[in-house]
Formats: structure tokens, C-alpha cells, sequence
């Protein structure tokens, strides 16, 4: 199995606009390619920002690779998300005001099994 977490430090007057953004949009188009959600979760932080995370599981890294060029080649998705941007400022002025951080990591487990 390959599992990514992503990431973001929102702040936290845009985390019900983020949150309804990835039900609405990102959730049932990764769900349709054929990712699954582990689960996705938010921590307050004490500088009126809070941490989104998600954890995604594949059958394999070639699996998520194949799963993310087809979300990148959904036109009808492309265009929802830059609509998305444009009714909150702009990419660029979503990425400077609202999402801090970014990160989209590989998650490597711990756990021998014998």
C-alpha cells in the first residue's frame, strides 16, 4: 500500500470555506478516480490558524501516480477548482491570505509484521 498525508495550515476565517470546498469539490472527484479517504481531520492552533490534514490510501505509488494524472486531465474539475479560486481573490491571493502551507507527503509505516 502507498499512503500520502495532505496538508494545510488555513487560517482560520477560511477553514468552513476550505472544509465546504473539499466535500463539495475535491472529495467526490478523488473518490470517483478511485482514491481512498482514510480520513481527514483539523487541529486549532493558538495563532488563529488550524491544521488540516488528510490521510489517502493506494494500492501502490503507481497507483497514485495513474489516480493523480487523471484528476489533473478532468477539465470539468480543472474548472471547477480555478472557479473556486476566482470567487475567493485568485489563486495567488488564496495561497498568500488564507492557506499558509502546503504539503503533500508520503507516509512510511512503522510497523514490522512477523
Amino acid at each position: 500500500m502507498f499512503y500520502r498525508r495532505k496538508y494545510y495550515v488555513v487560517k482560520n476565517e477560511f477553514v468552513d470555506r476550505f472544509n465546504h470546498h473539499f466535500n463539495q469539490t475535491n472529495l467526490p472527484n478523488q473518490l470517483s478516480h478511485g482514491s481512498r479517504l482514510i480520513g481527514r481531520w483539523m487541529k486549532p492552533n493558538d495563532d488563529h490558524t488550524t491544521e488540516i490534514f488528510a490521510i489517502w490510501e493506494y494500492d501502490n505509488y503507481e497507483a497514485y501516480i495513474e489516480i493523480e494524472t487523471k484528476i489533473k486531465a478532468d477539465l470539468n474539475h480543472v474548472n471547477k477548482i480555478k472557479k473556486w479560486y476566482e470567487e475567493n481573490g485568485g489563486r495567488d491571493y488564496v495561497l498568500s491570505k488564507y492557506i499558509l502551507q502546503v504539503k503533500n507527503e508520503e507516509l512510511i509505516s512503522t510497523v514490522t509484521m512477523s
